[in-house]
């Protein structure tokens, strides 16, 4: 095993779950705060938290919990992660500020120090526009919860090295996870294109009158969605027929949703002040707060258990 050097910028729930990733595996890690004081109050603990949890469902041993934790280190000093391998960037999704972070690294990392951004939705060419070495600028896009989902988007810019790319997926598959390549640098990369457009397409269904949204949730936790992680859109429509598939689309394509901006139910809904979990449960439908309780609860336990079931983790 090579013994990578792992920074992190940001001690927030994805720096926090990106350091554990890696810790878990075997490699030191530095988180840099960038931060409030409950950041640095809480990383630690959190990670702490999350391991237990993953001990207790079979995830990981809890005679290791010491010894992952031992090998992360916190600390305000970004000089502290200038000869990291690689450097994942987790602050806030604001351009101006990941802009001067990177032109930052780019300065104090040597040479060789892969600069990654999890960003979900800015652009990587834009985040690297302030610095020198864009070759060394790459998108790494994480989904949460980082240890338990194995993707990672990996987002090509023009400027970024074949180096760069190919040690960036070296590390990301030593470490247990499953990165995909993004050859362009476009908004919302490949996996949020994709759940957005379903996320579109699921607002009108209800906008509409179609259906309510509990039984478009429905319809699709125990229709197609409960195959879309063994066998997914390309592999669908070979398997059935590019020719059925091709009648399928001229029929049932012009009477798709082709929203080209939020949604007026959406919108609605937040001018309402309903904003789901984080407005006492109100949002598209009402939660009561064992309701709300409860999903976040059972999301993690049943997400190990589906990925055990796939043998992914």
């Amino acid at each position: 095993m090579n013994n990578w050097s792992i920074g992190v910028i940001g001690g927030g729930k994805m720096g926090v779950g990106i350091a554990q990733l890696f810790a878990t595996k075997g490699y030191p890690v530095t988180v840099i705060y960038v931060g409030n004081d409950e950041e640095r109050n809480d990383s630690a603990k959190n990670m702490c938290a999350n391991l237990t949890f993953l001990a207790e469902n079979g995830v990981v041993d809890a005679g290791e919990i010491d010894a992952i934790l031992a090998r992360v280190a916190y600390t305000e000093d970004i000089q502290a992660i200038a000869n990291a391998d690689i450097v994942f960037e987790c602050v806030v999704e604001n351009l101006a500020v990941k802009q001067d972070l990177f032109q930052k690294l780019d300065g104090i990392c040597g040479p060789d120090t892969i600069l990654a951004s999890n960003t979900s939705a800015i652009s990587i060419t834009e985040i690297a526009s302030k610095s020198t070495h864009k070759n060394r600028i790459i998108g790494t896009h994480y989904w949460n919860p980082p240890y338990l989902i194995p993707l990672v988007e990996v987002i090509r810019t023009e400027q970024v090295s074949d180096s760069t790319v190919e040690r960036t997926f070296e590390i990301l598959n030593a470490a247990g996870k499953h990165p995909v390549l993004v050859k362009k640098d476009v908004p919302g990369f490949l996996a949020n294109r994709l759940q957005h457009a379903l996320f579109r397409e699921a607002i009108s269904i209800v906008e509409h009158g179609i259906a309510s949204p509990k039984d478009v949730d429905e319809a699709i936790k125990y229709g197609f969605g409960m195959r879309v992680g063994i066998s997914a859109p390309f592999e669908v429509m070979d398997m059935c027929g590019l020719d059925l598939t091709e009648s399928i689309h001229s029929y049932l394509f012009p009477h798709i949703e082709d929203a080209h901006e939020a949604q007026p139910l959406l919108k609605q809904n937040i001018s309402e002040g309903r904003l789901g979990f984080k407005s006492q449960g109100r949002g598209f439908v009402d939660w009561s707060q064992q309701e709300m309780d409860d999903a976040v609860k059972n999301l993690n336990v049943q997400l190990i258990q589906v990925a055990k079931a796939l043998n992914r983790l």
